[in-house]
């Protein structure tokens, strides 16, 4: 039988992050108002984004995420203010600018280091979670946690754009030769942001294209550790994505296993070689079938909590 939970219907309040400069934990982001919404929780085989996707606030819950990257929710998730002293959030209309709190405190740190570099403000900063995590209707299979970024590749010349500019506004692409390359866009400045995401304490990964991570393998001197945290993966030239750790006492968050020992660059020289030839089809490969998409009693039974607390 399909069960479906109704929860009662009130004013949707968006919560307003107040932050002082430094770090903090959720209260220093709570400005203590209801943050009830109309939310509609199903047992059925229902794909869990239309259950995700339509609610438009965070849960009153303490921060935690559940489960995976790509499989898993967040509760207590803080909304980026739209407009930092160094960031601007973008395509506000998707309202998927949450996260852990963790999350809110990297963006904060890693965009005053972007506006050190010359030629940057700070950061544009794409795609986070939505206020629940969950999957998304669109565009990503992990960001379900609330510890996941996409930081774009464009260097912010200005921090005051519209609502409007900040939907109409485009990233750069970084790449060329289908990503074997970086192009004439790329500079010094990108390796240094990556950099000083990559040396974040907080970060497991950043992925991007293999033109890139090649081009840094080039280019680094000094410490070479945070290359580690750089790894390849297809597309990536628009933006590259910030993937954290399981914040500490988050006990049923999932984390990704660690980046294989070395800098990775013999890897991501790999993925070039394999992109300039490709190797012939396999014709004994079985086609690849599509997935079935999420439904609730796939994900960490937290999730369900979380979609129902007002």
């Amino acid at each position: 039988m399909r069960a479906v939970f109704l929860l009662p219907i009130a004013m949707t309040l968006a919560l307003t992050a107040c932050m002082s400069n430094g770090g903090g934990t959720a209260s220093d982001y709570d400005t203590g108002a209801p943050r009830a919404t109309a939310i509609r929780v199903s047992t059925s085989n229902e794909p869990a984004k239309a259950l995700f996707g339509p609610v438009a606030t965070a849960s009153a819950q303490a921060p935690e995420s559940f489960g995976s990257y790509a499989k898993g929710c967040v509760a207590g998730a803080v909304q980026l203010p739209e407009t930092g002293p160094t960031w601007q959030a973008m395509r506000l209309s998707r309202n998927r600018n949450w996260g852990h709190p963790a999350l809110i405190d990297f963006v904060r740190r890693v965009s005053a280091r972007a506006a050190q570099q010359p030629g940057w403000s700070g950061l544009y900063i794409g795609d986070m979670s939505q206020p629940r995590g969950g999957p998304m209707s669109s565009g990503h299979a992990s960001h379900q946690i609330g510890l996941d970024v996409d930081i774009w590749m464009l260097p912010p010349n200005r921090l005051d754009l519209s609502a409007a500019e900040r939907e109409s506004l485009s990233s750069i692409s970084m790449q060329r030769a289908n990503g074997a390359y970086v192009n004439s866009d790329w500079t010094r400045q990108h390796m240094e942001v990556i950099r000083a995401a990559a040396s974040d304490p907080a970060v497991a990964r950043i992925f991007v294209f293999a033109g890139a991570k090649v081009q840094m393998c080039k280019d680094a001197t000094g410490d070479r550790s945070w290359l580690r945290k750089v790894r390849p993966w297809w597309g990536h030239h628009y933006h590259f994505h910030v993937r954290l750790a399981c914040p500490a006492g988050d006990n049923t968050c999932v984390d990704q296993a660690p980046p294989p020992p070395g800098d990775g660059c013999d890897e991501a020289q790999g993925w070039v070689d394999r992109i300039l030839n490709p190797p012939p089809p396999d014709p004994n490969a079985t086609p690849s079938q599509p997935s079935r998409p999420l439904v609730l009693a796939d994900m960490p039974a937290q999730c369900v909590s979380v979609l129902r607390s007002q």
